[in-house]
């Protein structure tokens, strides 16, 4: 048997999802448990792309207030609201966005954000993201390890469970006023340092 055909008749380990329609993606627990242990956020913690509310779960565990919203909420405690119309001022930001339009996502938190905004991201986009990145207050890059599997929510309804993601994943923290070059962290599943 030929290397090639060693490599390719291994088993892979990883998912690999269809697109979902309405880019709507489940994390595990743990990535946002994790951020609200090392990243402080005052006053209240808002999720305009709540989905299936593990950001929510994870605020409220850490003791944050919160209030979220999705343009089409799959929750009945999610308030029904384009976040691009939005012009409500909030205090945080806390958000798994649509991955293709990140860049508009995060300027519109930015631009109507107090405080903090945190974005769960593909580490891929931020390659193609560097220029407008520059110009923003931009305070840490948390990157996740092990790789977490970040399946659409049809997977997660199906009764699925997900392991061996394929796309690396790191939170995106934003800080109203900071300037400087942001700081690039680990942050491990377990809490331990990798």
């Amino acid at each position: 048997m030929t290397l090639r055909e060693l490599v390719l008749a291994r088993p892979r380990l990883a998912h690999v999802f269809a697109r979902d329609a309405h880019d709507r993606y489940v994390e595990p627990a743990w990535c946002s448990r994790r951020l609200f242990e090392v990243e402080w956020f005052v006053g209240v913690a808002h999720d305009p792309a709540a989905g299936s509310g593990q950001i929510v779960r994870s605020a409220r565990l850490a003791g944050l207030k919160v209030t979220q919203a999705d343009i089409a909420p799959i929750r009945r405690t999610a308030h029904s609201i384009d976040f691009f119309a939005d012009e409500t001022e909030r205090d945080n930001v806390i958000s798994n966005p649509p991955y293709g339009r990140l860049r508009e996502f995060a300027e519109h938190a930015l631009a109507h954000t107090r405080k903090r905004v945190a974005l769960l991201v593909p580490l891929a986009r931020l390659n193609a993201a560097g220029a407008w990145l520059r110009s923003t207050p931009l305070r840490r890059v948390w990157l996740l390890t092990p790789r977490p599997s970040i399946p659409p929510h049809s997977v997660i309804l199906a009764g699925e469970k997900p392991q061996g993601g394929r796309v690396d994943f790191c939170w995106l923290v934003w800080e109203q006023g900071f300037a400087g070059a942001p700081e690039l962290r680990w942050l491990h599943r377990d809490g331990t340092t990798p």
